[in-house]
């Protein structure tokens, strides 16, 4: 996605309302995402305070948080019920299990902003996965932006940072752990999202969901063929490389991040050469005096690679893992997207900044990427379904080795501990389990049928985990953010408001047309941008401003009723169950980044990646035959979260903002003024 819409903001033009668009030059982000990485590179020089561990004194209470994205509770009853999750069946036993209402929308990086917050995305700041600059129209990632040097030397061809650029964290408001901070609690906090960059606010963190790979993106792979890529269409999320081999030897490159330190910011490279043995399917790859020998269906080690910035002077580095798909008939060699080195960050992935490091010579180097698992690389078919569970295998299998080392570590405050992995899963393979999926295929089915069953049980040996190291002074608590349900069909919501003439064109609406070259926002009352969010076209807050303040109310009010009547035109189902205005649902709701609508799609039903982007396509509903066949970008109601703790709850029906004043409660600390969630117990 995230260079789907890094297109989108290059090709955006400065439309004058109503006319054609002016070749006025606009600043180009090249990449989505892109965190201005060497103008950023003094920022990793945080020090460090080195605190102590103290042991807990009898009778002191502590929390163990343990967060499974994404786990279903529908779900989850039915595997109870077959004795399938023993240890979330004793747990529920011994406390309790409720459903758990999610936020609006309930999106990851929303939802658990929301849990860290106590608050809703009013007081957080955080409404979906992609936010909007009103002033541009233009679309950016929510989570974190950056800020190059304010002052440069140029010397020739190279430009040096005179002073710090920054890279700020979007999420306002205090995390919790904040509060027990303030009273000398010690907390832990592992992946968890929407938390890059870190605050150093005297908790532990490693950042989660937010943190980008070394080139600035969510997530990029490199793939290197000398044959046919199935489709050949354009890929998003990745790059293909056409390399050729002279006698089983071929010479290439790992494109690294923009040098921001050379004119014109051209990518960095690290040239690498690869030896074949077709005969005995083995390669061996060279890159910078290391020499990897893999045979053919094998994954390499972590592979650490510097990229030059000034010759002799500045580098950066990066790692990454090879894997070799295939030597014969062709050459496929797959890598992953270069992550930050957690032994040397070139960004603050973690608080302390050397919280990285210690973990990393405590267990090896580990994924920071907060998306570590490749489900591009599957969409685009350059992983098959098997080869990505291995490359999703191998990023749980590091995140639970970490897990277990934080759980025998653990002696008092807070331990919040969270997996991605039942999310990716349920998002990738929803379709091998459900026949009326329309990417559902018999013969896939009966391979990876079982896999988000078998991922729910993997799950429940966490919960025994947490459970084993928790003591009579314990507080566990097991949640998941959001649930799951199908994705059988895309609605094009900006096709629908060209439609009903909420979205008016300089010309014809073709196909693949999009708001950012064809819109005419001088008779535009409302567009689309991100998974749930819809925005009208505000006088004095847009730049092309249409609806009056007056008329804001009505007309959101009589889009919403629109909105609730749409029936999906093959089946006449209804398509949208809900539509939440933000003036209703969040706390803040003047704030210029405020959805004026949030669309929660019924049950089967979601916002198409075109719409999402701000595309107008040709139909207005169209079958989701994607990989990516399971979702929870909907209505609320319809995906609530799970929440287990092994004590009663007495609340009947738990939020997330309960949840966090609940934990403050444990270690007696009354709930924020801020806050608006009640204790569960």
């Amino acid at each position: 996605m995230s260079e789907n819409l890094s297109d989108k903001q290059s090709r955006c033009k400065k439309n004058e309302p109503g006319l054609p668009a002016d070749p006025e030059k606009r600043e180009t982000l090249r990449k989505l995402g892109a965190l201005g990485l060497l103008a950023l590179l003094d920022v990793g020089a945080f020090s460090s305070c080195g605190r102590k561990v103290i042991s807990a004194l009898p009778g002191e209470r502590k929390v163990i948080l343990l967060g499974l994205d994404g786990l279903d509770p529908r779900f989850i009853r039915h595997l109870m019920s077959q004795g399938k999750l023993p240890h979330m069946s004793r747990l529920a036993d011994m406390g309790g299990f409720r459903s758990l209402t999610s936020s609006v929308p309930p999106q990851s990086p929303v939802a658990w902003a929301t849990l860290i917050s106590g608050q809703d995305p009013g007081g957080h700041g955080l409404y979906d996965f992609i936010h909007r600059d009103p002033k541009t129209y233009l679309p950016y990632l929510s989570i974190a932006r950056s800020e190059g040097a304010e002052k440069t030397l140029s010397l020739g061809k190279w430009k040096l940072p005179l002073s710090r650029g920054k890279v700020e964290l979007l999420r306002t408001g205090r995390a919790f752990w904040e509060f027990l901070d303030e009273k000398g609690i010690p907390a832990s906090v592992y992946r968890v999202p929407s938390n890059f960059p870190p605050r150093d606010t005297g908790a532990k963190q490693l950042a989660g969901l937010g943190a980008p790979d070394l080139l600035g993106t969510y997530g990029q792979f490199s793939y290197y063929t000398d044959g046919p890529v199935k489709g050949e269409r354009e890929i998003s999320g990745g790059e293909v490389y056409r390399v050729s081999a002279s006698n089983g030897h071929v010479k290439t490159r790992l494109i690294g991040p923009e040098n921001t330190l050379q004119e014109g910011a051209p990518d960095s490279y690290a040239d690498f050469e690869i030896w074949l043995d077709r005969p005995h399917r083995l390669a061996k790859i060279v890159v910078q005096d290391q020499e990897i020998l893999l045979r053919q269906g094998e994954w390499s080690d972590w592979v650490p690679v510097d990229f030059e910035m000034i010759p002799h002077l500045k580098s950066i580095g990066g790692i990454c893992r090879f894997y070799l798909k295939e030597v014969s008939p062709h050459l496929k060699l797959y890598v992953t997207p270069i992550n930050i080195d957690p032994l040397d960050p070139a960004l603050p992935v973690s608080a302390p900044n050397d919280f990285a490091r210690e973990l990393a010579e405590k267990m090896g180097r580990f994924y920071t990427q907060g998306f570590p698992h490749d489900v591009k690389a599957l969409r685009y078919d350059i992983l098959d379904d098997g080869e990505y569970l291995q490359q999703s295998g191998m990023a749980m299998g590091e995140a639970r080795r970490m897990y277990e080392t934080a759980l025998n570590e653990f002696q008092r405050g807070l331990l919040f501990y969270y997996f991605s992995t039942s999310d990716r899963t349920q998002h990738m393979f929803w379709r091998t389990m459900d026949p009326r999926h329309p990417a559902h295929d018999p013969k896939l089915a009966r391979s990876y049928g079982p896999v988000i069953e078998d991922c729910y049980r993997a799950a429940d040996e966490l919960v025994g985990q947490a459970m084993e190291a928790a003591d009579a002074d314990t507080t566990l608590i097991v949640l998941s953010d959001h649930g799951f349900c199908p994705y059988y069909k895309a609605f094009n919501l900006n096709k629908w408001l060209v439609e009903n003439g909420y979205l008016a064109g300089v010309g014809p609406w073709e196909s693949q047309a999009d708001i950012f070259s064809n819109a005419n926002w001088r008779d535009t009352l409302a567009y689309s941008l991100g998974f749930n969010a819809l925005y009208l076209n505000l006088r004095g807050r847009e730049l092309y401003g249409y609806v009056s303040a007056e008329d804001r109310n009505m007309l959101a009010k009589h889009i919403a009723d629109d909105l609730r009547q749409v029936r999906d035109p093959d089946t006449g189902e209804q398509v949208i169950s809900n539509v939440y205005l933000g003036s209703e649902v969040y706390s803040d709701p003047a704030a210029d980044r405020v959805p004026d609508l949030i669309v929660g799609y019924a049950r089967g039903y979601r916002c198409s990646d075109a719409s999402v982007l701000g595309e107008v396509t040709s139909r207005l509903v169209e079958d989701n035959d994607d990989k990516w066949s399971g979702d929870h970008c909907i209505d609320r109601a319809a995906v609530p979260g799970s929440l287990f703790t092994n004590k009663p709850i007495n609340a009947e029906s738990p939020a997330l903002i309960d949840v966090t004043a609940s934990i403050l409660a444990e270690f007696g600390i009354k709930t924020p003024q801020e806050m608006k969630g009640k204790p569960i117990w």
